[in-house]
């Protein structure tokens, strides 16, 4: 089975004044460990690294080498996998997200056609608007 976490799961982990802080580093931390295969979308990634870094977001943002720094970790390990888009994305987007997702649903929807199109059924997430979607599992880890 195979899993991923949205940008918010890694931003808590990361920010030690979030009152998820203990929880969420424990969860990524029971990723980090694996055997379970952890998928790492470049949306996620990207997102995580623009919140972590952004002054008007924390009150004490990361470094950007700090909060690449987090990322690498991740990547370094065996378990995680970090695919992109590939052929008939465009298609399986259209799919998931119908042809009237605007602003921050974008974003949410090509995450659930990346994990779509890689198998990944759940995703630990704090954002419920990733119910929407039928093709994939959303669980609030804090619930």
């Amino acid at each position: 089975m195979s899993v991923t976490v949205d940008a918010n799961i890694l931003i808590y982990a990361s920010n030690e004044a979030d009152p998820l802080h203990q929880p969420a580093r424990a969860l990524v931390q029971t990723f980090v460990r694996g055997p379970e295969l952890l998928y790492l979308f470049w949306p996620t990634i990207t997102a995580y690294l623009r919140i972590m870094t952004h002054p008007a977001i924390l009150p004490r943002p990361s470094s950007a080498p700090e909060a690449a720094a987090n990322i690498t970790l991740l990547l370094a390990r065996p378990h995680v996998r970090v695919p992109g888009e590939d052929d008939g994305f465009w298609e399986l987007y259209r799919a998931t997200a119908g042809d009237n997702a605007r602003g921050n649903d974008v974003a949410d929807a090509h995450i659930a056609a990346l994990m779509r199109q890689h198998g990944v059924r759940t995703i630990y997430t704090r954002d419920r608007g990733f119910r929407r979607f039928d093709a994939i599992e959303m669980r609030d880890p804090f619930a």
